[in-house]
């Protein structure tokens, strides 16, 4: 994936080709850049197992050539000057589509192996452990988001249509969009909480590292529970607003024209940060009626810097 990216990059520079609205090499770039992150963090995640490795080298290998099977007919399609998501237009290219869609299923059934895994693990820090199980399965939830946009879009019809499906929602594929993401700006766009879920993977177990890093500095992280609090408090707050921008999404509005439900909602969500920040940062409770110890918040720091590295 990291040489796919490299070939991409050249693509954009030296191939001035456009396909519905975007520079034709700017899809396999993201997929292949998202895969790097995706797969890099599987990858240490699955290193952290303390049982059940073996299903889970088979679990990640399973993923690995998913992505790559997936990765081959979308450059094979931009190399045609072809549309690979959602194309009927010819015997061929519907075939290089469905193949396209049983990969991801299998992709998605290989990651749902780790994620039982990761629940069943017993890991000592239990902050990274829950940021890893929550990772994982808001990962899952916005990879599923991508089965959402094969149904079939208003005027489209199986069998018939030469595009069946759409990443858009009330407006058609390639219209105005924004600057890098290429989300839409006139419409919903299901790619924002396809690309926010499955990022979880990434950004939850990084808030453990970042509290792992300042715990030295700031006493109350190094309490392994306050840690444990703020992220189970991160990982309610990015489900809820994953479930917004999917929401938001559904009901074809765009991320920068949000209406009065939209930012009520999002407002909510804010004074839920705030407060469950505050509650978590609270005086840590004693243990069996002492005070925690320099000792033990300095073995707790320990352990979860072993972890993260």
């Amino acid at each position: 994936m990291v040489v796919m990216a490299a070939v991409s990059a050249v693509g954009l520079v030296a191939d001035d080709r456009v396909l519905v609205g975007a520079p034709i090499w700017f899809k396999p770039f993201k997929f292949s850049v998202s895969f790097v992150a995706y797969c890099l963090s599987l990858a240490w995640m699955l290193s952290l197992l303390p049982r059940g490795r073996r299903v889970g080298w088979w679990a990640g290998t399973v993923v690995a050539l998913a992505g790559l099977v997936e990765m081959v007919i979308i450059a094979g399609q931009v190399m045609r000057g072809k549309r690979s998501h959602f194309n009927h237009e010819t015997p061929f290219d519907e075939a290089l589509f469905n193949a396209m869609a049983v990969t991801v299923v299998i992709l998605w059934l290989g990651t749902l192996a780790v994620a039982v895994l990761l629940l069943r693990a017993r890991i000592a820090d239990r902050a990274s452990a829950w940021a890893m199980r929550s990772g994982i399965v808001l990962a899952l939830a916005g990879a599923a988001v991508g089965f959402l946009m094969t149904q079939p879009a208003p005027g489209q019809r199986r069998g018939v249509s030469k595009v069946v499906g759409a990443h858009s929602v009330g407006v058609p594929d390639g219209g105005p969009s924004m600057p890098l993401t290429g989300w839409s700006t006139i419409g919903g766009d299901l790619r924002i909480p396809h690309f926010v879920g499955m990022h979880a993977l990434q950004l939850l177990p990084l808030l453990v590292m970042v509290l792992t890093a300042l715990a030295p500095r700031f006493a109350r992280l190094a309490d392994h529970r306050v840690r444990l609090r703020l992220v189970l408090l991160a990982s309610g707050v990015y489900a809820a607003a994953f479930a917004l921008l999917l929401w938001q999404a559904l009901r074809g509005q765009p991320l920068i024209q949000p209406d009065g439900m939209t930012l009520g909602v999002a407002g909510l969500i804010l004074v839920s940060v705030i407060l469950g920040t505050y509650r978590s940062l609270r005086a840590p409770t004693p243990l069996a009626g002492k005070t925690i110890t320099e000792d033990v918040s300095a073995s707790d720091v320990r352990a979860s810097k072993e972890l993260a590295s």
